[in-house]
């Protein structure tokens, strides 16, 4: 198989995991890496200078897709009309995001000419799952790469020692291991102190939201214009798709609204997460938010 992998389409946040895959990829496949990352609003910290980590990492080409836009618009508005809320709490903010980045991907990979492309989930997740069947269904006969199936690794920690001993550049340190996913609809965390469903998240772990008894005393109104099932403007003004949930994950999170901590069932078992989802309404087992029966309006 390895020596049939001649140019792969790696998905790349520049996080632990990717950056140690990309040149895990040139050692053991010896392949091409095309780098790309899907702009679905992570924020500028996360994608600022990506290019030039990627190049410096090993990547032959580097794409960085702006999709925010279709990410509102076409995945997160039709989401949100159908109600769609797994095991009553969490909603769905990485799940949504993944079908649009393979999308690109697949579009990415039949533009390079490459037979493979590549994820970093874990293989105790539901991602794989959600990244695999969307590579498949649109390119039947492309290639999947999934390293945390395939290699020697078994701990962040020996991701973290590989990606030193390689002088490859990265964040994450073995005081905060946990990994994070962040869009325009939500922030999630998971790894490290959170596998311990006894322990509360870190206060310092979130970042979109003020903690609940930090948020002022005081009502926040917001008034959101509909047309034909999605908000088109918020106080009279009129905003595209990503400027409206921009508006109201800064409102949201002023007021402590969005927090979710969890444990959640998994293609493989059970794990807990948390989630920042400062336009939606909190549930968690423990209590860590204010409730607020829509996701469209917020204290």
């Amino acid at each position: 198989m390895k020596g049939n992998v001649k140019k792969v389409v790696l998905a790349y946040s520049g996080g632990l995991d990717t950056s140690v895959i990309l040149t895990w990829i040139k050692e053991n496949y010896g392949a091409e890496v095309v780098a790309y990352t899907a702009d679905v609003g992570q924020g500028d910290v996360e994608t600022a200078g990506l290019k030039e980590k990627a190049f410096a990492t090993g990547a032959d080409k580097v794409y960085v897709e702006d999709l925010k836009e279709e990410f509102v618009k076409d995945f997160v508005f039709p989401m949100l009309r159908a109600n769609a809320v797994y095991e009553g709490t969490y909603l769905l903010g990485t799940s949504i995001a993944r079908p649009l980045i393979a999308k690109r991907q697949i579009e990415i990979a039949r533009m390079e000419g490459a037979d493979s492309v590549c994820h970093g989930c874990t293989g105790k997740g539901n991602d794989q799952v959600r990244f695999e069947i969307a590579y498949l269904t649109l390119e039947p006969h492309i290639t999947i790469i999934s390293p945390w199936r395939e290699w020697e690794f078994n701990s962040r920690k020996a991701l973290i020692d590989y990606a030193r001993d390689r002088k490859i550049p990265i964040t994450v340190t073995e005081a905060k291991p946990y990994s994070t996913d962040r869009n325009l609809f939500h922030m999630s965390f998971e790894g490290g102190i959170l596998e311990d469903p006894w322990a509360a998240p870190p206060s310092d772990m979130f970042m979109l939201t003020v903690s609940p008894q930090d948020a002022p005393d005081k009502v926040t109104t917001v008034e959101l214009e509909y047309d034909k099932g999605n908000p088109v403007a918020i106080n009279g003004k009129r905003m595209t798709p990503a400027e409206i949930l921009i508006y109201l994950n800064k409102v949201g999170g002023e007021n402590g609204i969005g927090r979710v901590d969890m444990v959640e069932n998994r293609y493989v078992g059970i794990s807990p997460g948390a989630y920042t989802k400062p336009p939606a309404a909190p549930s968690s087992r423990r209590p860590t938010g204010r409730w607020n029966p829509s996701p469209w309006t917020g204290r």
